[in-house]
């Protein structure tokens, strides 16, 4: 394998990769503005040139500087060469290009909402002069609203182009170009074309500086504050890798996590502002039951009750059979939990998996670019999860519309059914509320909805940022995403709520040694691998990278 040297490291590298992809490969830091791993190169910022060394064949072989800097993002490492980003010439270069960026730069930091994850916060003061040379005055460009979600602040612009290349390459909407020359060269839309398209929020991450804000995180909170949990797309069955930003339980914005093998560097419009439901004042936040034909709140211990005796009877009536409707919604160890609960009661249940929303039909962007990005008509994250883990408790797993049948049919003699939802909008139809008619009934769901005051009980559940657990996306994946915040006031995950009562149903009363109660997504993958047969939730599974540590550069005194 070729190698070359980096900054006095060897480095390995294939065929064809760049100076700044071999650099990025072995941990080491190459300043850059206008590269970015998912678009074309322009080499235009001339940020991150590199002094070169190189054999010279008319000189017996012996290394020779290049005469000038090279781009490091188009320049192809070549074998047996010495590169060099931190030499005198690369040094002065840096500060240079560092300098005239910010001659027209404003001072917003202190207001700017990329500010603590800012490239030229962080370039400015490694790369940087200690002081500005510039005495003239600043040219001031103006803010522009830009399309729906997206505020332009042109004067903080650097013309790195990222955004413009997003919209040729990518979403191919083309909404964005660079208008004007030199000083006052600008980005804009076209008149009467704003920003518009189905991944339209990504130029927004794509912008190393604070030029693309996000209108609904605009002044919302500083990002020092909010702490990133990995986790995976829980709207869509496209399984988007994303990072969850949240503060003391709340969510304030949801940003892609790179995977090439599943969302390169994207996400959707969708997912991306499309969980404000988490926080909707509209959820359920108590435990309900019926009482004289009206839903009140309860607690817990009498909800469990109620549910286990209904259960009980329901099975024991004369040809009584139960049946499960499990939401696409959930996770997998959720459908093996709700699965196990009610086969407790009648091993013979029958299992269904609930309605699958379809909107439109797949999208592909970027054809003939880096990687197909898949926006998926399938608006659920784990129909696929969920129907292999029903197909290890029972022979025959029912699509929504045969289960409606099967529970509305007489013949069937159903006389206990468990619902799950956990959709982000209504989910439910006339026909499931006439198929639950005069049976045991019980809900286990985020809102309210039309059958939720006609059922037996009512539990209040989480969303997917409030639990954890496992999703099967489109392409058969497996991949574990961890809990983000706490369950909103006293909803648990449905997870948690099968626990409580599977411990009931056994005549447990308390916590016992061997029979925890408490909901771990992990204990139930091995379970799934061990007993069910399943060994792709140990095997196959995708598990979230751990985050990279941070090392201060502060030094302790002793004083």
């Amino acid at each position: 394998m070729p190698t070359c040297t980096i900054n006095g490291k060897n480095c390995e590298f294939q065929k064809g990769d760049s100076i700044l992809q071999v650099a990025w490969e072995n941990g080491i830091e190459i300043p850059h503005y206008c590269y970015h791993p998912g678009l074309s190169v322009v080499a235009s910022c001339r940020l991150c040139l590199v002094e070169v060394w190189a054999p010279n064949p008319r000189n017996e072989g012996k290394l020779e500087p290049i005469p000038k800097l090279l781009p490091a993002c188009q320049t192809p490492a070549q074998d047996g060469t010495e590169i060099y980003s931190n030499s005198p010439k690369s040094i002065a270069n840096q500060r240079t290009v560092m300098e005239l960026l910010l001659i027209n730069h404003p001072l917003d930091c202190p207001v700017c909402d990329q500010a603590g994850e800012c490239h030229l916060q962080d370039y400015s003061f490694r790369y940087g002069r200690g002081e500005s040379r510039f005495e003239e005055e600043k040219i001031k460009q103006p803010k522009k609203d830009i399309g729906k979600d997206i505020l332009l602040y042109s004067d903080r612009c650097i013309m790195c182009t990222r955004c413009v290349r997003f919209t040729r390459e990518i979403s191919e909407s083309n909404e964005l170009c660079v208008n004007h020359r030199g000083s006052s060269e600008q980005i804009d839309v076209f008149p009467g074309m704003p920003v518009d398209n189905p991944l339209s929020g990504n130029i927004i991450d794509v912008c190393p500086v604070g030029a693309m804000l996000d209108k609904n995180f605009l002044f919302q909170q500083r990002v020092w504050f909010l702490t990133q949990t990995p986790s995976i797309d829980g709207l869509t069955a496209s399984g988007d890798n994303i990072t969850i930003d949240h503060n003391e339980g709340r969510v304030y914005r949801i940003k892609p996590r790179p995977n090439e093998e599943v969302n390169k560097w994207w996400i959707s419009d969708e997912l991306r502002w499309g969980w404000d439901f988490i926080h909707s004042e509209d959820r359920l936040h108590f435990p309900l039951r019926q009482q004289q034909g009206t839903q009140v709140e309860t607690n817990y211990d009498l909800a469990y009750e109620i549910i286990d005796r209904g259960f009980t009877n329901a099975a024991r009536a004369e040809g009584g059979r139960l049946a499960l409707l499990v939401s696409p919604m959930l996770t997998c160890e959720e459908a093996h939990l709700l699965a196990k609960y009610i086969k407790s009661y009648d091993p013979q249940a029958i299992m269904g998996v609930g309605p699958v929303p379809v909107e439109g039909e797949d999208q592909i962007f970027a054809k003939d670019k880096r990687g197909e990005y898949l926006l998926c008509a399938e608006k659920c994250p784990n129909r696929r999860g969920v129907e292999r883990v029903l197909r290890a408790h029972a022979d025959n797993v029912l699509d929504y519309e045969t289960f409606l049948a099967t529970v509305a049919d007489k013949k069937n003699s159903i006389t206990g059914v468990l619902v799950t939802g956990n959709y982000p909008r209504s989910w439910t139809s006339k026909d499931l509320k006439k198929a639950l008619s005069k049976k045991f009934t019980v809900l286990l769901d985020t809102f309210p909805n039309d059958i939720s005051g006609s059922v037996d009980v009512v539990l209040p559940v989480a969303t997917w940022a409030e639990k954890s657990g496992t999703f099967e996306n489109h392409q058969g994946r497996l991949q574990v995403f961890e809990q983000a915040i706490a369950p909103v006031e006293f909803s648990k995950s449905e997870g948690q709520f099968m626990e409580d009562l599977i411990n009931l149903a056994q005549g447990d009363t308390a916590e016992t040694p061997g029979k925890p109660r408490i909901f771990n997504a992990a204990r139930i993958r091995s379970i799934l691998a061990e007993e069910m047969g399943l060994a792709e939730f140990v095997s196959e599974v995708h598990m979230p990278d751990p985050p990279a540590p941070v090392e201060s550069d502060m030094e302790l005194v002793e004083l």
